[in-house]
């Protein structure tokens, strides 16, 4: 549970870091070639770049969660079989309700 709150956080600090580090970066014309931009074009494509690297962000945190092995994580069999029963409840009561509203 411990590497899952890290990848967590991680991916949480890097959603914040990357974004700011690609506005301050434009900003202080760190790029090539964005010292002769326009200012409303410096604007759009640092903004573009910054929602883009959070995407990236989130499907890297993605890809390792769906990484991780699936056997560690195995459900509570007594919260299975309570669902089991309330769903079989549910339909029974929806069918015996759709044959009152037939008749």
């Amino acid at each position: 549970m411990a590497k899952v709150i890290e990848k967590f956080f991680i991916a949480s600090m890097l959603m914040w870091a990357v974004p700011v580090a690609i506005l301050i970066a434009f900003n202080k014309n760190l790029f090539p070639g964005s010292a002769d931009m326009s200012p409303y074009s410096l604007t759009l494509l640092s903004g573009f770049l910054a929602v883009i690297s959070v995407n990236i962000v989130i499907a890297f945190y993605i890809y390792l969660a769906m990484k991780e092995p699936s056997e560690k994580h195995e459900p509570d069999p007594k919260f299975v079989s309570e669902a089991e029963t309330s769903v079989k409840h549910l339909v029974k009561s929806e069918s015996s309700s759709t044959n009152k509203k037939d008749e």
